[in-house]
């Protein structure tokens, strides 16, 4: 029986020093004796705790105070759009000893970090990172233009422990993503015009089954839609968190 989750969860109160506010929160048995743990800031922001390292992805000062932030050891950006590249909220939670792995266009825009090119994996300790070429197939500008082009924008897969963790950015269900293998959990945008509908992000989750799904950045979409597309999928645990 497939389980759609939207209301379990672990809601974490941080003190003061950390975060500001109330974040949904969900932890992961990592297979190494270990705990990967996952708090949900907004929109394309997440925050990875593991191993005594603080992993930031796509901060964004829209959706958070970083002041009141855990500084980084690492930060991953998905692309240079201001709500996944801001060098306000980068500049918050960065110190001396963070690692800042992004795309070329956003190193040009903080002026600092390392480029990983689509298609090319590193490591930072002992979590591998691949980065996943992150694109529009069908959605455009009024000038035709891709939202995202080809090249520009990178998804990443995470390996933590014994977990395969793949984190779109903004993205559409490319082959590339449908030909991944053995994640376990997904975050999968939803928002038009920029990246999926709801129909898109089931087509892609279909295909490639991560244990878990977690639809984000997914603005005003009717989220009811995909929990609706996926309740049949009996080898995709659907959870909605508070991304919008």
């Amino acid at each position: 029986m497939v389980k759609i989750i939207a209301s379990i969860f672990s809601i974490v109160l941080c003190s003061a020093a950390a975060y500001s506010q109330e974040y949904e929160v969900d932890k992961f048995d990592t297979g190494d004796g270990k705990e990967l743990e996952i708090t949900f800031v907004g929109h394309g922001s997440l925050v990875f705790k593991y191993d005594g390292n603080v992993i930031h992805i796509d901060p964004s000062s829209r959706e958070a105070d970083y002041e009141t932030m855990n500084d980084a050891d690492l930060i991953l950006i998905t692309h240079h759009h201001g709500d996944h590249c801001n060098p306000d909220a980068v500049d918050k939670i960065k110190t001396d000893d963070t690692k800042i792995i992004s795309t070329q266009l956003s190193v040009d825009k903080l002026g600092l970090g390392t480029v990983l090119p689509n298609g090319e994996s590193t490591d930072f300790k002992n979590i591998n990172i691949e980065a996943i070429p992150a694109y529009n197939l069908v959605h455009t500008r009024d000038n035709g233009e891709f939202y995202h082009p080809k090249g520009t924008c990178n998804s990443y897969v995470l390996t933590i422990g014994n977990k395969r963790i793949f984190i779109g950015g903004d993205t559409e269900n490319t082959p590339e993503m449908k030909a991944l293998e053995n994640i376990d959990i997904a975050f999968l945008p939803m928002n038009l015009p920029y990246t999926m509908t709801p129909e898109m992000v089931a087509d892609a989750a279909k295909a490639f089954k991560p244990k878990i799904l977690y639809p984000y950045h997914y603005g005003k979409t009717d989220t009811s839609i995909i929990v609706s597309l996926m309740k049949d999928e009996e080898e995709v645990e659907t959870r909605m968190r508070n991304m919008p």
